[in-house]
């Protein structure tokens, strides 16, 4: 999940989930006694989590390894699509029985955010599992969890003798964890993925610490900006006019004031979730050389999160008046803006949604729909016209994707198996489209 280095904008601390789970857990959920007992599902999921796909130098080949070896075993087909040099998206697929249908697209990424191993209880890709089932490591909810719940769950239902209507593709793909240009949003550009012929798509979503379960129709746009003001400059002893610095505070002041309307908006609002109104930060400033030199450039960088219902011409026209505003010599660039957002209906309009949905209450797991605050891959997904869901089944969970001791209790990982379990054959089984017949 992307953010500055993908979006670590949660922290809810250590607390643990409330384990079990009562009467949903089912006996290969239980929580394993010893490492002869195992869970082999488990042992697959640590198995992966060693695997040191770390930015900023992931060993992707080592885990494009490990998913043909999954394709090998499970009897799935396996290609692979290097999206530029060293770059490789791994697809396994699971056809289905009628080639006319689209498919199902189970989307997840390999590399994980960098670790501080000072501040870790357990090497973070030793994938420790200690004595009350807690597996310690980095990308064990963002989201190599994931990753082996869409494997496992397929290999439950082959194993059973299922085969469904549509065809299932499993894509594992690099660089999600920098803003995916090395990967996602490079794929979608391919024939390969043309090929896939995708209907609806599944990706990655949160934890969540309550009972219920988070799904993500859609996602802010980051829009990261550069405003640079120049000035006069001069001895630093001097009372100088028009410097660099006072035009600049005018726009950061601006800037800072929007977010605090947008804070309070978010707080004073209880229906309201993060994901609804535009956040920002500053994150960077730069310029001077010299103590006694008032410097003639300097800039302030700002990451901009902007809600899917902002007029997005309207909003550029505003940072421009505050640069205006500020005086001569203010100017803006965009290192990153994001300008397709893309919403995903959540009624049942929608027939994915309603089979998602469908399979969900039956299984008496409570949904909370929300607009992701940061971004993932399902942006460069939707916006190519493939209508996608970031869910990631793992309720009772402290949120700690990216944080220190990130880990997962194992009963909450099988249990997601379970649920894949579930809504793989009602997705896959989704009858004929209109755009289908």
């Amino acid at each position: 999940m992307v953010g500055a280095l993908c979006g670590c904008w949660f922290r809810l601390g250590g607390a643990r989930p409330l384990i079990p789970f009562g009467p949903l857990t089912t006996r290969s959920a239980m929580t394993s006694k010893g490492p002869e007992e195992e869970h082999p599902s488990v042992t697959l999921f640590r198995q992966y989590l060693r695997i040191r796909t770390v930015q900023p130098k992931p060993d992707y080949g080592a885990a494009v390894a490990f998913f043909e070896e999954r394709a090998r075993q499970l009897g799935l087909g396996c290609q692979k699509v290097e999206v530029a040099p060293g770059y490789v998206v791994t697809v396994l697929t699971w056809p289905g029985t009628n080639p006319a249908l689209s498919s199902i697209l189970l989307n997840s990424h390999t590399d994980v955010v960098p670790v501080f191993k000072e501040h870790w209880s357990h090497d973070p890709f030793e994938a420790f599992k200690d004595s009350e089932g807690y597996i310690y490591a980095r990308g064990a909810q963002d989201m190599k969890c994931v990753s082996i719940q869409y494997l496992e769950a397929v290999r439950r239902l082959k194993v059973e003798g299922h085969r469904f209507p549509r065809t299932i593709h499993m894509t594992f793909v690099p660089d999600e964890e920098v803003g995916g240009h090395q990967g996602m949003e490079l794929f979608v550009q391919r024939p390969e993925f043309h090929a896939l012929r995708a209907g609806f798509a599944l990706d990655e979503g949160i934890a969540n610490p309550t009972d219920a379960f988070t799904v993500f129709y859609s996602e802010r746009s980051p829009w990261w900006v550069r405003v640079t003001s120049t000035g006069r400059p001069g001895h630093g002893s001097l009372f100088i006019e028009d410097t660099a610095a006072e035009k600049l505070h005018k726009v950061v002041s601006s800037i800072l004031a929007f977010r605090e309307k947008e804070w309070q908006r978010l707080q004073s609002n209880p229906h309201l979730k993060e994901g609804a109104v535009t956040s920002v930060n500053l994150t960077k400033l730069e310029g001077g050389v010299a103590y006694n030199v008032v410097p003639a450039t300097m800039s302030a960088s700002f990451d901009f999160r902007v809600a899917p219902d902002v007029d997005f011409k309207a909003f550029e026209e505003q940072l421009q008046s505050w640069c205006q505003a500020a005086g001569e010599g203010v100017t803006l660039e965009f290192a990153q803006k994001w300008m397709h957002p893309q919403v995903t209906p959540t009624d049942d309009s929608n027939p994915w949604w309603a089979a998602f949905s469908r399979v969900c209450k039956d299984m008496n797991l409570s949904l909370e729909p929300e607009i992701m605050p940061a971004a993932t891959d399902s942006r460069y997904i939707r916006a190519v016209g493939v209508p996608a869901l970031g869910f990631s089944p793992l309720n009772r969970t402290p949120v700690l994707l990216h944080d220190h001791d990130e880990r997962l209790h194992e009963a909450v990982f099988l249990r997601g198996v379970d649920i894949y379990t579930r809504l793989l054959p009602a997705l896959a089984s989704v009858p004929a489209l209109p755009s289908e017949s």
